[in-house]
This record gives C-alpha cells, structure tokens and sequence, in this order.
C-alpha cells in the first residue's frame, strides 16, 4: 500500500516512529509529513516531506504548487476552494502542508493528533481513505476542557474511515462522538531493544521512578503527597521523575513537605538511556489521573521493573493486578504509598514472578510486528 502519516512533527512519537519503520520493512510505501525538529535516516522506501522554517515551508509551496498546476491544475483548484472556505486567515500555510499529500496521493492518510482532524478531511473528496488515531489526551479529557472540540469530533468522525484505539476504553471513549470501525491496537515494543534483568534489590533504599510530562493528568501531586507519607513513615527512598521541567507548585509542596532530598526531576532524557533508570529502579510508578496505555509501564515491564499504576484508562488491558504489576485507585496517595511498602516487602522469589510474568504479557500482547500487521490489517479495511 501507499500510505501516508501525518504525525505533526518528524521524528515523532515513539509510536509513529516503530509504525513507519514497521510499515516500510513490511514492503509498503511510506510518506511522512510534518515539520522536522530533527534530521532521521529511514529506509529507502520512506520519503519524508517536511518544512524546517518558513524559508523552507515557502519552498515546498513553490514546490508543489508548480507541479499541481502543470499536473493536476483542476484538483489543485478544488483544494485551493476547499481550504479558503474552511480557514481563509491560515489558508497559506494549509495550502502548503496540503499541497504535497494530494501531490503524492497515497492511498490512506493517517492522522496521529484526533484534534488535527478537521483539517485533514479534505483527502476523502480526492480518494484518500482517511484513518485516526485515538489516543489518550486527546480523547481522554481535551474533549472537556477545550471549547467546540467535542462538536468538532461529532461533525467530523463519522466521515473518518478507521479508527485506531490505543485501548479498549478510549476506543468506548469514541463512540460517543461517533467513530465507527474501531480497532484496538496496542503499541507494539521491539522486544530485543529491552535487556529484561532479574535484578536483586540489595539497598536499604527503595529507588522510585516515574516517566512522563509534568503535567496535572499524570498525578504527580499524588505521587508526591505519596512520598510524603512515606517520609513520615521513616521509609528510606528515593523518588526521580523524569519527564520536564518543574513547576512552581511542585517545587513549593515538596519544600513545604521537606522532601527536597527526597525527590530529584530530571528534564529530559534521551529515549535510548532510558533504561540505565529503569534498571536502577526498583519500582516505577505511573500515578496518573487518565491514560491510554502508558509506553513507559509497558517499557518498564520489558526491562523488568515492577509497575504500581492508577486504574486509569486501559491500564488494565496491561497489568493484571498482583499477577504482573499492581493497581491502585486514581487520586489516592496513600493507597499508593501502602503499595510501595508492599510490593518493597516481597520476598525475592514473589517479585522475579510478577516480572516475569509482566515481560510475557509484553512479547505476547504488546509485540511490535503484531502492531504492524493489525494496523496493516486496519488501513486495508478502510479502504473496503
């Protein structure tokens, strides 16, 4: 197949980017659009369309605009109607970035951002078969706090041809707005990237990791009310979150608790050390509000890290609670803080057990050639 993914910026999500690899080593033709924040190397059947800078975004319309006219004068007319009656103020700048894809026509277009939606469904009036993905912000809770983006969802899904959920429960989330032709398919891991260790906790401290924006839907004010209680309770731990910058709030409840020596953010950290923090932990934490299904969870069990997570989204479509990882309820810290004591408590033998049977369920259900051949499975589908 011709298949196009609009992902907003190149390289992207961790998803995207295992998904156009994947799609392109399955002998597919793969377009990628965006704007490139960086330079990627791919495959020769992966083209990359993208603008750096207003320069180069100047460019492409030149570009494009040029074949079009000498190629397809009349669709380059409709397109051209079509984006004026939408959005006449940024009429130039989606002329630009839609100008290559009706260039290159591929057979389906996918969509990552569901908020993006809007201005991508031109592609149908042309052939193009048009697939969204569900994921978790978007669906979870933006729908709520952004104004008209609920009515936007229900004037524009119907029109989308396939949906892919990253869970089950944003997949239910959709339905309401109506999306049809759902498929739950979970972000697949190349399993021989992970190095799964059966490590022995041989520190009186218990090290504590969580992985992710520092953002309010995460619940890192819980985790860190958590951590408190655990202070106070006269654990010995340590608790790093990686994932920005911190706030003021953060910074003023964390000294106002006294657990500046306690607690360490780091900003970033390139995807490929992550796992020198998952190995160092002994427990990652994903305290958040909502979720689709956390990549870092999925990432920490491939590594073999006990996960403690929220019930929250689809996290339960992951970890099955005392069998391969733990659940507390969302917005309860000191559930969360009784876990801690808990799971450090285990004996050896019980701990390799639950990580054991969390790297299975990794490479069984959450594989990354199996992503590839249901999303395969999914644009085919579409295009019926």
């Amino acid at each position: 197949m011709k298949i196009a993914i609009y992902a907003g910026d190149i390289p992207s999500t961790t998803f995207i980017e295992r998904l156009i690899k994947g799609l392109a080593t399955a002998g597919n033709e793969v377009y990628a659009f965006g704007k490139q924040k960086q330079k990627v190397v791919y495959s020769p059947n992966i083209k990359v369309i993208a603008y750096h800078n207003s320069l180069s975004k100047g460019w492409m319309f030149i570009k494009y605009y040029t074949l079009l006219l000498f190629s397809r004068p009349k669709q380059l007319g409709r397109l051209k109607q079509i984006l004026k009656a939408e959005d006449k103020p940024h009429y130039i700048h989606k002329l630009s970035i839609s100008m290559p894809v009706l260039y290159y026509k591929p057979d389906v277009f996918h969509v990552q951002w569901a908020k993006a939606i809007k201005d991508w469904l031109w592609v149908k009036e042309f052939g193009m078969k048009m697939v969204l993905s569900l994921r978790g912000t978007h669906i979870n809770y933006s729908p709520i706090t952004v104004s008209g983006l609920a009515d936007m969802y229900r004037k524009t899904f119907p029109n989308v041809d396939g949906f892919h959920a990253v869970s089950d429960a944003i997949g239910a989330k959709a339905v309401v707005y109506g999306a049809r032709n759902i498929k739950t398919i979970y972000s697949g891991l190349s399993t021989d990237e992970y190095q799964f260790k059966l490590k022995e906790h041989k520190s009186d401290r218990i090290n504590i990791l969580s992985v992710g924006r520092l953002h309010w839907v995460k619940g890192y004010n819980y985790a860190i009310d958590a951590m408190h209680i655990l202070k106070d309770k006269g654990i010995n731990f340590h608790y790093t979150i990686v994932g920005g910058k911190v706030g003021e709030e953060a910074l003023f409840n964390i000294a106002d608790m006294e657990l500046q020596q306690y607690i360490s953010f780091i900003e970033y950290v390139p995807h490929a050390e992550l796992k020198d923090f998952m190995h160092a932990a002994d427990i990652c934490v994903l305290p958040s509000v909502e979720e689709g299904i956390a990549n870092v969870a999925l990432e920490a069990m491939a590594y073999g890290t006990i996960v403690i997570a929220t019930d929250c989204g689809g996290m339960t479509e992951a970890i099955i609670d005392e069998e391969n990882g733990f659940i507390v309820p969302i917005r309860d810290s000191e559930a969360l803080a009784a876990k801690i004591i808990e799971v450090n408590a285990l004996n050896e033998e019980r701990k390799n057990t639950i990580k054991i049977n969390a790297q299975r369920i990794v490479t069984e259900k959450f594989r990354a050639d199996r992503m590839i051949q249901e999303m395969t499975e999914l644009y085919q589908t579409a295009q019926v």
